[in-house]
């Protein structure tokens, strides 16, 4: 089994994308639970929602503590919330940031990958500029770096649950699952 746990703020749409990612990975015949953990209900919050994925049927009914992965949608958030608490050594930290390098020797025990979320999302006219969409972005980002679920499979579960600009948000993910950069030094043993 593998848990990965997703931070972002409230109005990101941080639990969509453990959503969508649950769907695609559920097309791709696993078992899947996600979930959402709240604070604070409000625009701007800290937000954590958390997907588990299986080949065999999920019998866990708990909160996610030990994530093997991560994703931030917000690298502000780095600042806030101790989004590595818990991260199992060699894990990955997926930063929606056009930049990740300068994150290795931050976290020298994971692996960083970072795709420019944002960016892609301003392109695509997700959201606005000051307000956009980055999470189908960061949705494709996370299934490359992984390399499960396919990219046909994000896309399918993009299309049958976004209903507002769906190929752009198609577009999103697949320029993501594309472009998104892989600092994947092992940690020494």
């Amino acid at each position: 089994m593998q848990e990965i746990r997703f931070h972002g703020r409230g109005g990101q749409g941080t639990v969509v994308a453990s959503m969508l990612l649950a769907k695609a990975f559920f097309k791709s015949g696993y078992s899947v639970q996600s979930f959402p953990a709240f604070g604070v209900e409000r625009r701007g919050a800290p937000v954590e929602a958390y997907l588990r994925i299986d080949r065999k049927k999920i019998r866990v009914r708990c909160n996610v503590s030990r994530p093997d992965h991560i994703l931030v949608q917000d690298i502000q958030l780095l600042q806030a919330v101790k989004v590595t608490q818990g991260l199992k050594t060699g894990g990955w930290i997926l930063l929606n940031s056009a930049g990740g390098s300068v994150f290795i020797e931050r976290f020298p025990e994971f692996r960083i990958a970072a795709v420019d979320a944002t960016r892609i999302a301003v392109e695509r006219h997700l959201g606005t500029r000051t307000h956009p969409h980055i999470n189908t972005a960061m949705v494709g980002a996370m299934a490359a770096i992984l390399e499960v679920p396919s990219l046909d499979s994000v896309l399918a579960a993009i299309r049958e649950a976004i209903e507002v600009k769906s190929e752009e948000n198609v577009k999103a993910a697949a320029l993501a699952y594309e472009t998104v950069q892989r600092f994947d030094i092992m940690p020494p043993s």
